[in-house]
């Protein structure tokens, strides 16, 4: 069984609140930028040509391959539509709805967990659970799509049920399917220290001097393993924990201050040049979306 196919949307936010599944296949397509999502992504690989990174890891994709993406994760894919179409299903699974499914000792997040010792983002599995989970997706989609009796039971089962696989296979999966780069250390290390440091003032000065390389080569091995300079990397990730903080239910008014920006006004203008609304803004379609909270 193989769903419809659904024509391609560059949005990067969820309209519903708890999921949203999509087939694609594309013959051409434009580059996509260095992004996150506030939700998590499953991407089943199905064919083309991609070179996909994510943070400093850089994956080259055969298909069948599955990426797990959380919302801390900056990523980009590398598209080549000139040799065959690129397809692909994306499955988009918000917080609430992956901690509803969740239950007692099998927290459905493991599988994106970065902090990991075996984290990865790439599972590359047997050709037998591949087709397992490819059917699973599709029978998703043919649920949402056809909303027979049951439709919403269904879904909620399927979905489950892809979560579960996926958290099993990644506990046994092979890793280190990263394609290998003599400078992918340094960058990962960098990428480490700006993570861990994200509050602190770091420039490429600061980096350069703390990791015993010169601002020269740091800037072009940085742009060329994670697609984006230092700085625009240094302001995605506090643009990321300041998201998260304010998911959280701390005030806009608060959180500048804990991620690196100097003043709210620098953060107003940072948010709203790279989202298109401003930080009061987020908080209140968050809100929305989620809903009160339980006892509220």
């Amino acid at each position: 069984m193989q769903s419809s196919v659904q024509p391609f949307s560059p949005r990067q936010q969820m309209l519903a609140a708890d999921y949203e599944i999509y087939r694609y296949r594309d013959s051409y397509l434009s580059e996509v930028e260095l992004h996150h999502h506030d939700f998590y992504e499953i991407y089943f690989f199905l064919s083309g040509s991609v070179h996909y990174t994510v943070e400093s890891r850089q994956y080259q994709l055969k298909p069948g391959d599955i990426l797990l993406i959380s919302p801390l994760e900056l990523h980009q894919p590398m598209i080549q539509t000139e040799k065959e179409p690129y397809e692909r299903v994306v499955l988009w699974v918000s917080r609430s709805c992956l901690a509803a499914l969740s239950g007692e000792g099998a927290a459905l997040d493991q599988c994106f967990d970065i902090h990991s010792p075996r984290h990865t983002n790439l599972l590359r599995l047997d050709a037998v659970s591949v087709r397992r989970l490819q059917d699973m997706a599709d029978s998703l989609i043919e649920e949402r799509e056809r909303k027979l009796f049951g439709w919403e039971l269904n879904t909620r089962a399927l979905l489950t049920r892809i979560l579960v696989e996926l958290n099993r296979r990644m506990q046994e999966a092979p890793v280190g399917f990263e394609v290998p780069d003599e400078s992918s250390g340094i960058i990962a290390g960098v990428l480490r220290y700006i993570n861990e440091n994200f509050n602190d003032d770091i420039s490429l000065d600061s980096l350069s001097e703390q990791f015993f390389v010169s601002k020269y080569h740091l800037s072009r091995e940085f742009k060329r393993l994670v697609g984006t300079s230092v700085y625009r990397y240094i302001i995605q990730k506090r643009l990321i924990m300041a998201k998260q903080k304010m998911l959280a239910g701390l005030n806009p008014t608060d959180v500048y201050c804990n991620c690196g920006f100097g003043d709210y006004a620098n953060f107003y203008r940072a948010f709203r040049a790279e989202y298109g609304i401003s930080p009061k803004e987020f908080c209140t379609g968050a809100l929305r979306k989620e809903g009160p909270k339980p006892g509220n």
